[in-house]
């Protein structure tokens, strides 16, 4: 009996690198393992990191990080294609705003913002995800999606993915929340903000998933409108895709 790959792949310079492989779509055929990855940015990978990740086959990296966040960590691997699709970051801005008006922001400002941001990647970024999609009907797989910490931008990016795809609701978000027990959070970030607002940016939440998803239905009156129209997938396009990442 064939063996399951790890769907985590422990590296050290890289923090919550998986597999979207393996997963049953409702009418029961499975996501390909080993086509589809996401990470956070691959700009600290070990030399036994980069054996790794160049043994998956790797050759693509969709890059969901702001202009300036890129230039500060450029990706470890000259091997690998590096399409930008910038989202800007919002969150720290908006609570340094907070800060800036004479209290430090709280637990459930940071949510607030966090959800308001998840917002945003629909009503403001929707033309970086619908790239992504175009991306991934080319032959570019095996490939890895990843922002700065690999779970915002990104988680939302795979959550589409998923669901456009066939995957249950259930199981997306539990692939999303994986987050938790697998992204090492960076202690350098943001160190002027209260710890409890830093436990919020360093974890994800089935709230902040759910505020895009509430913007998706305000915008475009359900998921199925968003993908034809912000996605640009009908039909033809979720079968190419069905065909490229599934199989029977």
């Amino acid at each position: 009996m064939q063996e399951t790959p790890a769907r985590h792949l422990n590296l050290a310079g890289a923090s919550n690198f998986r597999d979207l492989g393996g997963y049953q779509t409702r009418d029961g055929r499975t996501l390909r393992w080993r086509q589809l990855f996401r990470s956070n940015h691959l700009a600290h990978l070990t030399d036994p990191d980069i054996a790794v990740v160049r043994g998956l086959g790797v050759r693509s990296a969709f890059d969901f990080r702001g202009v300036a966040e890129r230039a500060e960590a450029l990706c470890g691997m000259a091997e690998i294609t590096v399409h930008s699709l910038p989202v800007e970051p919002t969150v720290v801005a908006a609570l340094r705003e907070i800060a800036a008006k004479g209290r430090p922001p709280s637990r459930d400002d940071a949510v607030d913002v966090m959800r308001d941001s998840y917002r945003g990647y629909v009503q403001d970024n929707t033309p970086r995800y619908r790239a992504l999609f175009g991306h991934l009907l080319e032959d570019k797989a095996p490939l890895v999606i990843h922002c700065t910490a690999g779970k915002d931008r990104t988680g939302f990016a795979c959550a589409l993915i998923l669901h456009a795809l066939g995957v249950p609701d259930a199981v997306i978000a539990d692939d999303y929340l994986l987050t938790n027990q697998f992204y090492r959070r960076d202690p350098s970030a943001s160190t002027e903000l209260p710890e409890e607002v830093k436990q919020v940016l360093g974890a994800v939440q089935p709230a902040f998933l759910a505020a895009a998803f509430e913007a998706i239905d305000t915008d475009y009156g359900d998921l199925e409108g968003y993908f034809r129209e912000g996605l640009g997938l009908g039909q033809p396009e979720r079968k190419a895709l069905e065909g490229r990442y599934l199989q029977a």
